[in-house]
Protein backbone atom coordinates (compact mmCIF):
# COMPACT_ATOMS: atom_id res chain seq x y z
CA UNK A 1 0.00 0.00 0.00
CA UNK A 2 1.02 3.79 -0.92
CA UNK A 3 0.62 6.92 1.27
CA UNK A 4 -2.21 7.43 -1.12
CA UNK A 5 -3.86 4.43 -1.21
CA UNK A 6 -6.57 5.05 1.73
CA UNK A 7 -7.25 8.63 0.56
CA UNK A 8 -8.26 7.52 -3.15
CA UNK A 9 -10.53 4.77 -1.35
CA UNK A 10 -12.14 7.55 0.88
CA UNK A 11 -12.60 9.70 -1.67
CA UNK A 12 -13.66 7.01 -4.06
CA UNK A 13 -16.32 6.24 -1.56
CA UNK A 14 -17.07 9.64 -0.41
CA UNK A 15 -18.00 10.39 -4.40
CA UNK A 16 -20.28 7.12 -4.47
CA UNK A 17 -21.78 8.75 -1.63
CA UNK A 18 -22.51 11.97 -3.63
CA UNK A 19 -20.11 13.75 -1.27
CA UNK A 20 -18.79 16.62 -3.40
CA UNK A 21 -15.69 16.89 -0.91
CA UNK A 22 -11.96 15.22 -1.62
CA UNK A 23 -11.01 14.39 1.71
CA UNK A 24 -7.12 14.92 3.38
CA UNK A 25 -5.45 12.65 6.02
CA UNK A 26 -5.52 16.00 7.73
CA UNK A 27 -9.16 16.21 7.66
CA UNK A 28 -9.62 12.96 9.36
CA UNK A 29 -7.15 14.01 12.37
CA UNK A 30 -8.38 17.36 12.47
CA UNK A 31 -11.98 15.29 12.98
CA UNK A 32 -10.58 12.97 16.01
CA UNK A 33 -9.04 15.84 17.75
CA UNK A 34 -12.24 17.82 17.49
CA UNK A 35 -14.27 15.01 18.52
CA UNK A 36 -12.25 14.19 21.61
CA UNK A 37 -12.50 17.90 22.94
CA UNK A 38 -16.09 17.62 21.65
CA UNK A 39 -16.74 14.82 24.11
CA UNK A 40 -14.67 16.47 27.37
CA UNK A 41 -11.27 14.28 27.16
CA UNK A 42 -8.82 16.36 28.33
CA UNK A 43 -5.88 18.50 26.41
CA UNK A 44 -2.99 15.66 27.75
CA UNK A 45 -4.86 12.80 26.70
CA UNK A 46 -5.66 14.62 23.05
CA UNK A 47 -2.16 15.10 23.03
CA UNK A 48 -1.14 11.77 23.65
CA UNK A 49 -3.71 10.44 20.91
CA UNK A 50 -2.69 12.21 18.79
CA UNK A 51 1.10 12.22 18.99
CA UNK A 52 2.15 15.79 19.23
CA UNK A 53 5.32 16.86 21.21
CA UNK A 54 3.53 19.96 22.76
CA UNK A 55 0.06 20.68 23.98
CA UNK A 56 0.01 23.96 22.28
CA UNK A 57 -0.29 22.00 18.89
CA UNK A 58 -3.04 20.02 20.10
CA UNK A 59 -4.69 23.44 21.42
CA UNK A 60 -4.82 24.93 18.37
CA UNK A 61 -7.13 22.08 16.93
CA UNK A 62 -9.67 23.29 19.65
CA UNK A 63 -12.35 25.10 17.80
CA UNK A 64 -15.45 24.99 20.39
CA UNK A 65 -16.77 28.19 20.85
CA UNK A 66 -18.99 30.29 23.84
CA UNK A 67 -20.98 27.26 24.27
CA UNK A 68 -18.84 24.47 25.20
CA UNK A 69 -17.08 27.41 27.81
CA UNK A 70 -20.42 27.79 29.10
CA UNK A 71 -21.02 23.80 29.92
CA UNK A 72 -17.61 23.84 31.25
CA UNK A 73 -18.07 26.67 34.03
CA UNK A 74 -21.99 24.83 34.52
CA UNK A 75 -19.94 22.12 35.92
CA UNK A 76 -18.26 24.20 38.97
CA UNK A 77 -20.51 23.64 42.20
CA UNK A 78 -22.22 26.91 43.05
CA UNK A 79 -23.10 27.08 46.89
CA UNK A 80 -26.89 27.92 47.38
CA UNK A 81 -27.92 30.51 49.88
CA UNK A 82 -31.44 30.88 50.56
CA UNK A 83 -32.35 34.05 51.70
CA UNK A 84 -34.56 34.66 54.44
Amino acid sequence: MTDQTVPKMLNKRAKQAGLLYDFTAHDFRRTFISELFDRGVDVSTVQKLAGHSKSETTIRYDRRGDEAKQRAVDLLPVPYYRSR
